[in-house]
Order: C-alpha cells, then structure tokens, then sequence
C-alpha cells in the first residue's frame, strides 16, 4: 500500500531517531522513519555507550554538549529510561605536547560552559583507586561526562517523535529510491513511499543507499573490540562508581560494568570490513573476535590498570561501524541530488554526536541551514577522489588507529596520499618541499632548505616556523612563486550567464571584459556562502575562482540554483588548469621579461585579467594577490605547467626568486586580515559582520541575501570580526582560544599565528562591537596563559594597500 510523507528517513539508529524527534519539535510531524530491522543504536555491539565532550573543535564540543544535555532530559520527557551515567572520565597525559593539547581544550570547554579540569596524578588516583599512576605527568577530568544505553537512547528519541505525530515502520527494508516529478519515490518491502525529502541515516549501510540514488558516500565498515571481564573484586568493593579512564599513549578506554571492566582497545593495525557491500542478513551481528591483534593493547591496560592483568575475560565483542576518511560524520544535502540529504558515518561516536547533529540536520531540513556552522561534517567537504574503497578504508583506519592520538593545529597525515598531483609534485618535493592535502591535491606547505623536510608537530612553534619565515620574508623583498593549481575553478556560460551569476554575488559583476571582481555569494539569511573571485572572460562567459577545500561545497551551492531553462553552463575546470601565483615587488618584472604585453601599472591594473604568452605557454594572468604584495596568478592549460614553471624560475633567477608555500601565505595573509571561507568567513556570519561591506552592492538591485542584510545594516551589528596582536611566546593561537575582557569570554579566535614580516602574533575574531574597536584592550587565553592582546586597525602590514596596488 502506498503512503505519503514530507520527510522520510532511511535507518533507525540514534542519528536517524534523533533527527525524526528533532524535525518533530520543529512542527514538521508528518515524517516517517523506515528501519530494515529494529531501533536500536547501529553501536549496540559497543555497548560502552560513551558521551563524552572531548573535542579539538569549538563547534564539534558545543555538538557534545547539546547531545548529552538532550540525553539528560529525555527519560523525564518521554518516560524512556536510558540509563545515563555521568560518572565522569579521566584522560591521562604523559608528555607535555599532551598538556598542551589539555590546556587548549579546557580553554573550549570554558567557553562552553563544559566542567574541565587540569588534575594531578595524586588526583587521578583518588578518582580511579585501581590507576598506577607511573609516568603520568596529569590528567584531564571531564566530572560531567558518562555513558547511556545505547538502546534506550534511540527507543526515548524514537518514542518523544511520535508522541508528536511521526510513523516509525519496523522490518521495512528499502529496496528502491527514484526521483519522481514532486519527490521522491522510496520502494519498500510495505510498499511504495512518496516523499518530498528523503535522508540516507543509514549508518555503516549509508553506502549502500547512497548507490541506489547513484552517489557513493565515502563510509566504509571498520572492525572495533570491547571485552568485559569477570567480576573484579577490586571493582566490587568501590563504593561509586569508576569515572571511564582513557589513556591515550596506549589507546584505549576502560570503565566499570557492574562489578566487571569494559575495555575498549584502539589498535593500530585494524582492519576494514565488508568493503564490497555489507550482507543483506547482517543486522546487529558480531564478527569474529582477533586477541591477537589486541595483545599490544591489552598488555598496556594491564599494566595501566593491575585489576585488569588478573580478571578473567567474559566476553570480546567485534562489530563494525561506518568510518569516513577524516572520522567526522557526512551531514547535509547531497549534491547533485534535490532534496536528498544525508546523516551517517559516525563512526563508534554516533551516539555521543547525534543529539546536536540531529538537531543541526533538521534545521537544516526545516530552515535551509543549520543553526551552527557544521563545514567539519559537510558531505560537500568530499567529492569524487574520494569515491575510491581504498581512500576511505586506507583514510578511515588510519583515523581508527589516531583516536586517541594528540590532535596538533595544522597537522597531516599521509594515509591515501599521494592522490592528486600536479606536474610540479615530484620537483618541488625534491626542493625540500613539505606537502598537505586539500580536496585531494598535494599542495606545498614549506620548503626545508636546512634540516629534514617534514613536519614535527607542536602546539607551539614548530620546526617550520623559520623557514617560512625566510619565505615571507624574501616574497615581501624579491620574488617567489607557489603553485596554487588546487585553487577551485569553474566557467560559467551562457546568455542567461550574467543574470544568474548577478543574483548569486553581493557584489557587482566585472563590467567589461578582463576585469575581476571579488565577491561573496550569501545565504537567505545573509550568511557568507562562497567567497570568490569572478572574471570576465566574454559577454556571457564567466571564470569564478574559489578556494581548494570549497570545491565540491561551492559548485553544489552554485550548481543548485542554476535555471531550470539550460540558459546557464556550469563547468568544473579545475583539473584542467593549473595556476602558478607569481608575488613580490620583483614579480612585475619577472613577468615582463616573459611576455611582450605592457605590464606596467598602467598597463596591466589591479583587478585586471589578460591572456598572453610566455614562450610557448598560454596563459591568463590575473593581477590579484592574497598576500598583500604586487601579484599575477598565471592560470594555464596544466600541461603546460613544468615548461611554464621552469621559464619563470629562469627570469626570476637574478632577483633570487624563491618556491614559497601555504604557511607563509597564511603568515601574510594575516598580516593583511585577509579573510578565509571556512575558517574566518562562513554561513554563521554576513559580509558586514566580516567587515566585507565593501564588497555589497546593495544599489545594484535584488541578490539572494539582500534583504537579510539591509535589515542588518539597518539595525546594526552586535559582532564584527577584529583583528588583535598577541603578546605572545613560544606559542601563537591557532584557533578556538578564549578571548576574554576581564575573566568574561566574549569570544574565540577564528584564526591566527605568527607574522613574520611585522614580527608578532597575530589573532582574528569575532568580538562585540564595542569590544571589536581598535585600542580595546582584551586577552587571549592560549595553553593555559593569559596574553595581552589589542584590536588593531584592519591590516598590519602596508594598511593602505601601496605596495599591492604599485
């Protein structure tokens, strides 16, 4: 029998129980749930059921926090016991890098009002009496974290959507999904479903749906054990009960199970499962259990936890979970696809993150976007490289295998690289070059011109900090050049072209052929969507060029409002160009010793694109430049590029031109206050509160966001992005830093580090206004210290733009 609905949901585990019950309370009621087999957590077999708020990101830890505050609330509401143990937990730290990754942490957890405390090994011992402390230097103690059954989470999350009008059906497989006229067309084992939106919450089967709609989500199965011991007479005799323990060198949990231990090991040599499809009859199965590769682990919880090395081991649990290849889940729409959206790949945290992502999803749903910046767990953060198995089960156990590794800023790592490379890959890499990946390119971080090439991570300044120093150093005084073929790129087309690209941008569309504009595309709420750059290349014909990590994120948004009339093309054409960025004061001259257009002030302006030649090579040169200097970005057919390359490190060879990479441009692009999608910018915040005013032209008629934000400047801003320096040592801020006026946090640092050419640390954020006013006086808590540190005017460095405008 056929049945309608406005929402369906595919898979009945937390996420998908947490997402119907907050669709509920938001007024949509007429949503359905459809689940293969029965509710339950697609983490049953990990019973440990672990909630907890340890998180290197501000936006990810206040997720926590909603979710165990819901989870808090639930059984009140619904009448649902769940079971929710705040016992607390206890993280162990061995070394000083792991004090540090504390420290930056607890600075998060302040803001967010988490419980949070730095405690002493004597401490840690009163909380945990069956703990050897040996060689622990402190620990971290979260009193408010615990664990909740996962089954009588999802059946109070499923129980509180119903009583609010939702249908659940039970032993309903999905066997068919296709786009009809209106919707969509979900083929079950009941019957045929009509539904106006469809989410894929599948969990660890998410790819498998995904494939029925044509779209392959990067979610592959791995293997995790958790055993429980006989009774422990040492655990037994505890009058409360044990906070959960982890320790990170050895990489596993440990908590109390009755008067039992439940270990959960984190080993380094996991393996994936089921990476050609999962059986159709597995459902809330086991698989066969492997103590050998667990022997490591386990030995080191022995010794941790001596209760342990004696207990007898009762049962091993081994059941898979759906890992993606950066451990965050995918939310969000899918691209390509209308009003289909996904909400799965949780990994073993599905249920600690699915209270706040289920409400994120459903705001999302109901309002077109959710109430906090979700860019993290974004399913537009992926594209096609990564739809290969291999990527995401290399990616993914290598996740698995990092859990409890220190997170550093800046940090990469190499599992599935290298993946997409330029032709200057293997030449720079023999320079010294140091790599990082974005959407799958290989990019040059820094060139090791004394010492080994690879990065030695730190929370204070790591081993890079003097070469890229020399790199700014010789851009800001000479010449140098970076390969920035990742940049994303598109061409828009078409005699519909100019109308449609003009709603989309805030600002005004480059009137004449050559000419750039910079612009950003908003949100209905005046939200910063996409920031880009737009080049006429034709009357109808459009070159808008975005940052690499925003990819697939800025073509889906583009993609999804193009005309249903085909007046307008969009084409992707990123991998067909590649772009060498040529800045300096020197640069001007390297380049026209190349090519025999005019490439003086006058000549070639700011804001201006040309095509020429440099020997044999086409190229479009546009004269812009995210570091603050005189600037060409030479866009040109990427086979092109080593004979392009080597013709400019010819010209440049008497000016000392050097190879610079992404840290100095960020080191000078904050020195600029240039802004960053992403990191500064996103949808949480509009151009007047990014101080990109400058860039909306709200005389040139009707744009998507318009209204929104002459409401805003009507009314006035509350916040406004600030930029500060830091009084600062051996560690800059990187982001999330509490920023504080008096011991009131007013804020956190959305980016920052150290500028080399004005030689301090710098910080940017969101502050209140009458704080964001150059001359406040604030500080930034970093690593547990207080710094001083003042707002400053818009740009350190050549405030009145004379060096990139010569």
């Amino acid at each position: 029998m056929s049945q309608n609905a406005k929402v369906v949901i595919i898979g009945g585990g937390v996420a998908g129980c947490s997402l119907l019950y907050h669709l509920t309370k938001l007024g949509w009621t007429d949503v359905m749930l459809v689940e293969k087999d029965k509710l339950t957590s697609g983490s049953t077999w990990h019973a440990a059921g672990l909630c907890t708020h340890f998180n290197p990101s501000y936006n990810m830890m206040k997720l926590l926090r909603e979710s165990v505050d819901l989870y808090e609330t639930l059984e009140a509401e619904t009448g649902q016991a769940v079971d929710l143990h705040r016992c607390g937990s206890i993280r162990l730290a061995d070394s000083q890098d792991r004090l540090d990754e504390f420290e930056h942490r607890k600075g998060i957890a302040d803001q967010l009002g988490i419980p949070f405390e730095i405690i002493s090994p004597e401490r840690a011992l009163e909380l945990f009496p069956l703990l050897n402390t040996e060689g622990i230097l402190a620990a971290a103690y979260l009193p408010s974290d615990g664990y909740i059954d996962p089954t009588g989470l999802t059946h109070a999350l499923a129980k509180g959507a119903v009583a609010r009008g939702a249908r659940i059906l039970r032993h309903t497989g999905v066997t068919a999904i296709e786009r009809e006229e209106n919707g969509w067309r979900v083929e079950t084992s009941e019957g045929p479903i009509h539904a106006e939106i469809v989410v894929n919450a599948a969990g660890q089967w998410a790819r498998e749906i995904g494939r029925l709609v044509g779209v392959e989500l990067p979610i592959v199965p791995i293997e995790h054990h958790y055993l429980i011991t006989e009774q422990v007479d040492e655990v037994k005799a505890l009058d409360t009960e044990l906070p959960i323990l982890r320790d990170p060198r050895a990489s596993y949990y440990v908590r109390s199970e009755g008067g039992a231990l439940l270990v959960g090991p984190f080993e380094r040599d996991t393996v994936p499962w089921a990476l050609d499809g999962i059986p159709d009859n597995f459902h809330s199965s086991l698989l066969p259990a492997d103590l050998d590769r667990l022997e490591d682990v386990l030995t080191a919880v022995a010794e941790r936890v001596p209760a342990f090395a004696n207990a007898g081991i009762k049962d091993v649990i081994n059941g898979p979970d759906g890992y993606t290849p950066d451990g965050l889940c995918l939310m969000g729409p899918v691209p390509g696809l209308k009003d289909f959206h996904v909400l799965a790949g949780f990994s073993i945290f599905g249920i600690v993150f699915s209270g706040g992502a289920g409400k994120n999803a459903a705001e999302w749903i109901v309002h077109g976007q959710p109430g906090d910046n979700m860019w993290e767990v974004d399913v537009r953060r992926f594209d096609k490289y990564a739809n290969s198995t291999k990527y995401v089960a290399d990616r993914a156990c290598e996740v698995y295998a990092h859990e409890y590794a220190i997170h550093y800023p800046e940090e990469e790592r190499p599992a599935g690289r290298p993946l997409k490379t330029t032709p200057l890959y293997e030449p720079l890499l023999a320079k010294g070059g140091v790599f990082g990946a974005r959407f799958g390119w290989e990019r040059p971080l820094w060139f090791a011109r004394n010492g080994p090439a690879r990065d030695e991570y730190s929370f204070r300044r790591a081993n890079w900090h003097e070469a890229v120093g020399e790199e700014c150093k010789a851009v800001r005084s000479r010449v140098g050049v970076l390969d920035q073929t990742s940049f994303a790129k598109y061409e828009v087309s078409g005699p519909g072209a100019e109308k449609f690209l003009d709603r989309l941008c805030a600002n005004k569309l480059p009137k004449s052929v050559g000419r750039i504009s910079l612009t950003q595309m908003c949100t209905a709420r005046g939200g910063i969507e996409c920031d880009v750059t737009v080049t006429r290349l034709g009357e109808n014909h459009f070159y808008v060029v975005s940052a690499a990590a925003t990819e697939g994120h800025d073509y889906a948004w583009i993609a999804s409002h193009l005309p249903d009339d085909e007046s307008v093309r969009l084409d992707n054409v990123t991998s067909r160009y590649g772009v060498l960025t040529l800045a300096g004061p020197r640069s001007r001259e390297v380049l026209q010793s190349l090519t025999d257009l005019d490439c003086s002030r006058k000549g070639f302006r700011f804001f201006r694109c040309h095509d020429l030649h440099v020997g044999m090579a086409p190229v479009r040169a546009l004269r812009l430049s995210y570091v603050g200097e005189l600037g060409y970005e030479l866009h040109h057919p990427i086979e092109y590029q080593r004979y392009l390359y080597d013709r400019v490190m010819e010209a440049g060879a008497e000016f000392e031109i050097v190879d610079w990479g992404y840290r100095a441009l960020d080191s000078m692009r904050l020195e600029k206050a240039y802004r960053l999608w992403g990191v500064d910018m996103s949808a949480d915040w509009t151009p007047l509160e990014a101080g990109m005013d400058r860039f909306i032209a709200f005389d040139k008629g009707d744009f998507i966001g318009r209204d929104a934000l002459l409401r805003q400047r009507d009314q006035g801003i509350e916040r406004s992005l600030a930029c500060l320096v830091v009084d600062a040592t051996d560690a800059d801020p990187h982001g999330y830093e509490p920023v504080l006026a008096g011991d009131e946090s007013i804020g956190y640092v959305a980016a920052g580090g150290y500028g080399h050419t004005v030689e301090k640390s710098i910080a940017l954020a969101y502050l209140p206004t009458e704080f964001a006013e150059p001359g406040s006086e604030l500080e930034i808590k970093i690593l547990g210290d207080r710094r001083a540190a003042q707002v400053v005017g818009p740009a350190l460095y050549d405030p009145k733009n004379e060096r990139l405008l010569s």
